[in-house]
């Protein structure tokens, strides 16, 4: 959300998520026209869902028959409420830094929604080859993942759409398609993108790159197993990420600088995958297969105890995000 992700995914069922999903990257045109879209509305239901003010974790589900993003209580699990409420396939929530907002795939593409209620669904891009939003620290940016690549625009509508992997001309035409990127997130402080990526040799690790321009790309992860699904600690000390070294998925998290001090929080044997830190750093939400399909759990960040199930769903809730 192992391979590819083109992570949770758009094009993929909700099955396939269990092992970072599709497994390989979707092809198109590289080019990003940046064009604003149409808007529609989401939720009309009745259920007024979590508490805007309280802790809140977004997530996607296909107890409706398709993908859907919904909301809930992060502290229970309680209060869960459909935004979306759409035919089409729906999936990688992720919160703008003042709350107001999510940004999430739909078809392809990244659009923005009220986080309340799920109105004013805005379309941002228009090629059909967009996943994996990730919203800048500041709130004017949106990095996301097209045809293997990272790339970011503008927030508000979805203009100056420039790609950030492999970007400069001492690399030569076409050679980005030797290394697959995915799951763009800010660092804390907006300075640096983490993102994993297989660089061309088919194994995935966790990247680091400079913000602006995508310079100092950096392999932190060094693994010869797999390592995907970054984010970052709040204090931008730690990154939490997926990782296969055991055999199966779990969460692991390590020093955000250089990669050290890697250690594995769930030490489940079913599989544990897409980590997401509270706001105030003291809890990791995942999602994991460990009750028979995929459901949220919580756990304490620095040493995976209190592993807590939030969805208790016959379908699979998959996707965690934590509101700021």
């Amino acid at each position: 959300m192992f391979d590819a992700q083109i992570s949770k995914r758009l094009a993929c069922s909700i099955l396939m998520l269990s092992v970072l999903s599709c497994g390989v990257p979707r092809y198109g045109d590289l080019r990003g026209d940046g064009q604003e879209g149409e808007s529609s509305s989401g939720s009309s239901g009745s259920d007024p869902g979590p508490d805007v003010n309280a802790a809140r974790i977004a997530f996607t589900s296909n107890r409706n028959g398709n993908l859907e993003i919904y909301v809930m209580s992060a502290v229970d699990g309680s209060s869960q409420k459909n935004l979306t409420n759409n035919d089409a396939d729906d999936s990688d929530p992720a919160w703008s830094p003042d709350k107001t907002q999510i940004a999430f795939a739909r078809g392809g593409d990244i659009y923005l929604m009220n986080a309340v209620d799920g109105s004013n669904q805005t379309k941002l891009t228009n090629d059909g080859m967009n996943e994996l939003p990730a919203w800048s620290p500041d709130g004017t940016k949106i990095a996301f993942a097209r045809f293997g690549d990272i790339y970011v625009m503008n927030a508000a509508d979805g203009f100056n759409q420039t790609r950030l992997t492999f970007p400069s001309s001492e690399f030569a035409e076409g050679l980005h398609d030797l290394g697959r990127n995915f799951d763009p997130v800010w660092s804390p402080h907006g300075t640096q993108i983490a993102f994993y990526s297989d660089l061309g040799n088919g194994n995935f690790d966790i990247n680091l790159m400079d913000a602006v321009d995508g310079s100092n790309q950096t392999n932190i992860s060094n693994n010869p197993t797999r390592d995907g699904s970054p984010t970052w600690s709040p204090d931008g000390t730690r990154i939490a990420f997926y990782s296969n070294s055991d055999g199966n998925g779990e969460i692991y998290v390590m020093n955000a600088a250089d990669g050290s001090n890697r250690m594995n929080l769930t030490n489940d044997p079913a599989g544990d995958f897409d980590p997401a830190w509270s706001p105030d750093g003291t809890q990791i939400a995942f999602y994991s297969v460990r009750d028979g399909n995929f459901e949220i759990y919580v756990m304490n960040a620095v040493d995976g105890s209190n592993q807590t199930r939030l969805t208790n769903d016959p379908s699979d809730d998959t996707s965690p995000a934590w509101s700021p």
